[in-house]
């Protein structure tokens, strides 16, 4: 269709894939930054920086893991631009956490929602056979669908009620009969009503805040999207791969500007 054979357009696409190219950080007044991290099957983990207010990647990273040191690199990078971070939305990844609260103290901290429902219900299965179970999977499934302070008061009661009814159930142990080892006995349903008790104080930032997004779930629609084309190149090298992704993300953000 395009009038170039099938073996020249490839020696022209792995000529671009043989470069990378630079990345530009770009001035903004302020933004309401999503930060989260996808994995590829090479063991190559991106991270992106997105400013959600704006639709507009402001950095990323490839790494092979989320490390604290690097991610602070990344937004020291962003606050010597004079990008001025009003809220972050993330996953609780403590090396994210962490290296937020250094390089922007005063900046909001959301937790994503999404993240929370489905590592909780990871945990507690689609049919939980208990019924400390069964409740907290219901009070689980409501989160997403907190959006006044009234919802999320009432929230709460239900959860502290919850705790108050099962807190001996979580504290049950069971001895290995090979080791003699102790146990929780009802170990993943304790790790999902133990993720958001750490997870409360920063769940429902957004209500007072409607700027701050409440998930992350824009920056898992870009990985999706990012996936999809991957897909259609199996068999790169793991520099080519690296190039594919940093020339889809320099694509994408040159299709931003002209939005603007």
């Amino acid at each position: 269709m395009s009038g170039y054979s099938v073996r020249q357009l490839k020696t022209w696409f792995y000529e671009y894939l043989d470069e990378a190219p630079s990345w530009k950080i770009r001035k903004y007044e302020k933004v309401n930054l999503l930060i989260d991290g996808t994995w590829f099957p090479n063991k190559v983990c991106l991270i992106v920086y997105r400013a959600n207010n704006i639709k507009a990647t402001l950095f990323y990273r490839l790494t092979d893991d989320e490390r604290e040191l690097e991610i602070l690199a990344d937004l020291k990078a962003l606050k010597r631009m004079k990008i001025r971070v009003d809220s972050v939305t993330s996953d609780g990844g403590q090396d994210i956490i962490r290296a937020v609260k250094y390089t922007f103290p005063d900046a909001i901290r959301q937790r994503c929602l999404a993240h929370i429902e489905r590592e909780c219900l990871s945990w507690i299965t689609q049919r939980p056979k208990s019924a400390a179970g069964i409740e907290l999977r219901r009070l689980v499934c409501q989160i997403s669908r907190i959006k006044t302070r009234n919802d999320e008061l009432y929230w709460k009661r239900c959860l502290s009620a919850w705790y108050d009814e099962y807190s001996e159930f979580l504290k049950e142990k069971t001895v290995s009969p090979t080791t003699g080892e102790k146990s929780y006995t009802h170990d993943n349903i304790r790790k999902a009503y133990f993720h958001i008790w750490h997870a409360l104080p920063d769940m429902f930032r957004f209500i007072d805040h409607p700027d701050v997004p409440k998930t992350s779930n824009g920056l898992e629609s870009f990985f999706g999207h990012l996936k999809d084309h991957m897909r259609l190149h199996r068999g790169l090298s793991l520099e080519h791969h690296k190039n594919f992704i940093k020339w889809y993300l320099n694509f994408n953000a040159e299709k931003g500007k002209k939005k603007e």
